[in-house]
């Protein structure tokens, strides 16, 4: 896979994620509050289920050819570019890790109004670091298309 690939990959997961996060941050996350208590705990199941069928394609391509880009550069693309957009997967991903998922797990338990605060506040996170990629690898890709004009378009 040519590295002009690996970033247009880059880019098209990065943005589904970014679009998905926005979507739960403004609107799913805060209807979590009108989901009525008798069917809270299977609601929040299947929510997690089906959660993992949207994000979970999206987000090991975006995982790997991060960490692809880091080995192969396509031209015009500056040595720092890979980096930053490895260390804001980290950041995402660790905060879904961290906080989100176990967050999750404690609301299986039955809707928690502390624990729904704190998941809607922590997303902030990823909403903003999944926005940070999205610009950053925009930039990446328009900076490869510059050296290479017909390179990105042409994979």
């Amino acid at each position: 896979m040519t590295a002009d690939l690996l970033l247009v990959a880059n880019l098209v997961a990065t943005c589904v994620m970014t679009g998905v996060i926005w979507f739960v941050q403004v609107v799913h996350y805060p209807l979590f509050t009108e989901v009525g208590t008798g069917t809270y705990r299977a609601y929040q199941r299947e929510h997690m289920r089906r959660t993992t069928w949207v994000v979970g394609a999206p987000m090991a391509v975006e995982g790997t050819t991060t960490l692809a880009l880091l080995v192969t550069r396509p031209d015009g693309v500056p040595a720092w570019a890979p980096w930053a957009g490895a260390v804001l997967v980290a950041v995402v991903y660790g905060t879904t890790a961290i906080v989100s998922a176990p967050t999750h797990g404690r609301l299986t338990d039955g809707f928690d109004e502390r624990a729904h605060r704190r998941l809607v506040a922590t997303n902030w996170v990823r909403s903003i670091g999944w926005s940070a990629r999205a610009v950053l690898v925009a930039a990446m890709t328009l900076a490869a298309l510059d050296a290479d004009p017909a390179g990105v378009a042409a994979t």
